[in-house]
């Protein structure tokens, strides 16, 4: 009885000693985690090393800032560490269970994950874990914007093609822009539960596509569940009308550039070499024309002001519509943020793009009213029509010599070659832009009619299609009406509307011709333009011209970043 009694004391007092020292062992606080894991730089050796540095402003500033470090690592109870995970899988491991801790619901949905599954049976151990969306500690609300935007971005570390090919949609490219007002991959995939396609419980399973478009898209018709949200333009297996409708585009571009680049250098070297051996083409004597009469009326004010308003929307098109051309070009964001967003920038590019077509029907109507008013004394193929003739063939026969220095430089009618494509090439371009951004813009209407690949179609088109108009305008028509040696820096005559006699004569000299031996050449004399009209077309003039050059930077910038 005796020894009982003194082994219960023994074990009274082992037992009192070892409370006495836990209570001398304190639960380690946040500023001694801090000593050592908020030294930048601090981190494990060795061939499996990993980061343990903990910024300490991040985690206060985080959802878990007001809890304690060992709150989550639970079994860190003294300085050195012992019982801690010795490689970065077997850490990667414990991460989810760490988390469900707290966020069971959340834990069930990514166990039963793609993500998760893989994880858990070691399959791939590297497969996402909750610190690689949300990070270890700093960790703010999923909901807010720079949030969205980053755990985006983390998905495409892994899903790199994915990532990719969302950023060639409207969606992506004001992801890479930096708004994430948009459809993000936790908005299809959701964030926890992602399940294959082929799971009936997966958000993007078969017919439940519709409904994930229509959390944002009200309404949305059966269509938008086909719109085809990862298409590329080189993936001619998964994606073929993406693909066909690329390269006819670019076709396009090629042939129209190869060829009109070619007969622009041509043009400024024969004409440069031209003008440094003096080789002035033959004029008139001024002395034929009536005095006081030294200009020719070449534009009507209707016409005038039709080219300001067709010039002006479409330089803000191309303003408004760059910067989801190439959202990863540095000036993109800027440009699209100084347009106030992009919403107020699709605001501005839809009314830009119906002065564009308002002014295009409006010369449809004119020239058949015209046609109807006049038909009987109307010459198709007369020296005022537009349409192609022979003599546009023989003219450019002519000019090719002239460019390979084997004839004299030809004269021409009322329009040449070149301005009769300027003219006709429009009917092209409005049409494709219009048609595809009318689809872009009426979507319910779209996707009622058409299945959902019709919108990964139009945008393509409407983009490289806005590429050539854009480059061909600012290159190829700026060069032949303002920058070839005989024009340089400006010519005013689309804003005056008038030019001078002698350049008259040089430039369409076959018409002077005719219409000095008609008699009809005072007909279209006029006096000189005002000071004030010639200095505000110069105004006017190199203000379009220095907005279409910066444009065209930002386009060869962000084309340059694409390759």
């Amino acid at each position: 009885m005796k020894s009982l009694s003194q082994a219960i004391t023994i074990a009274l007092i082992l037992l009192g000693g070892t409370a006495a020292a836990n209570a001398q062992a304190p639960r380690l606080d946040n500023a001694t985690c801090l000593g050592c894991h908020g030294t930048p730089g601090f981190a494990t050796t060795g061939p499996d090393a990993r980061s343990l540095y903990v910024p300490a402003e991040r985690l206060a500033h985080s959802v878990h800032g007001s809890l304690a470090c060992v709150s989550c690592h639970t079994t860190i109870t003294e300085v050195p560490h012992k019982n801690v995970p010795s490689t970065s899988a077997e850490w990667r491991r414990q991460v989810p269970k760490l988390c469900g801790s707290c966020h069971s619901k959340e834990l069930n949905d990514y166990a039963n994950s793609v993500h998760g599954k893989r994880v858990m049976s070691g399959s791939n151990i590297y497969a996402a874990v909750c610190t690689d969306c949300h990070s270890a500690h700093a960790v703010v609300r999923p909901q807010l914007p720079a949030t969205r935007l980053t755990i985006t971005q983390d998905c495409g570390g892994c899903h790199g093609s994915a990532m990719a090919s969302y950023q060639q949609t409207y969606h992506g490219k004001l992801f890479a822009l930096g708004y994430a007002n948009i459809a993000t991959c936790a908005d299809c995939h959701r964030g926890h539960a992602i399940l294959p396609p082929s799971n009936p419980a997966s958000s993007i399973a078969s017919g439940k596509l519709l409904g994930i478009c229509r959390t944002c898209h009200q309404g949305a018709p059966a269509g938008f569940a086909t719109f085809e949200t990862h298409a590329t333009t080189n993936d001619f297996k998964h994606y073929p009308y993406n693909w066909i409708a690329s390269k006819l585009v670019w076709m396009l571009i090629i042939g129209t550039f190869g060829v009109f680049w070619t007969h622009s250098a041509l043009w400024f070297y024969r004409e440069l070499r031209d003008r440094q051996q003096r080789r002035l083409r033959p004029q008139v004597r001024a002395a034929a024309v009536p005095r006081g009469a030294q200009y020719v009326e070449r534009w009507s004010t209707a016409w005038r002001w039709a080219h300001f308003l067709f010039a002006g929307s479409v330089i803000v098109l191309i303003m408004s519509g760059i910067p989801l051309l190439y959202p990863d070009s540095g000036w993109a964001p800027v440009l699209l943020r100084l347009l106030g967003g992009p919403e107020i920038a699709g605001i501005v590019h839809r009314t830009a793009g119906i002065v564009m077509i308002t002014v295009f029907a409006a010369h449809l109507v004119y020239v058949a009213i015209h046609l109807t008013r006049n038909w009987q004394n109307v010459r198709l193929f007369g020296p005022y029509s537009l349409l192609p003739t022979w003599q546009d063939g023989r003219d450019v026969i002519a000019m090719l010599k002239w460019f390979a220095g084997r004839a004299p430089r030809p004269v021409f009618d009322h329009w040449n070659y070149q301005q009769k494509f300027d003219y006709w090439a429009p009917f092209w371009g409005v049409t494709m832009l219009a048609a595809t951004g009318a689809m872009l813009w009426l979507k319910s209407l779209t996707g009622a009619v058409l299945p959902g690949w019709s919108f990964n179609v139009a945008t393509v088109v409407h983009g490289d299609e806005a590429v050539l108009a854009a480059v061909y305008l600012f290159t190829i028509h700026f060069f032949a009406n303002h920058w070839r040696p005989d024009k340089f820096p400006l010519d005013i005559v689309i804003f005056t509307g008038s030019m001078p006699l002698e350049e008259f004569k040089r430039d369409y000299g076959v018409e002077y011709e005719r219409l000095k031996q008609s008699g009809e050449i005072d007909r279209y004399l006029v006096q000189a333009p005002s000071p004030p009209m010639r200095l505000g077309s110069k105004a006017l003039g190199f203000t379009l011209v220095a907005i279409g050059l910066a444009l065209l930077v930002m386009m060869v910038i962000g084309f340059g970043g694409t390759l």
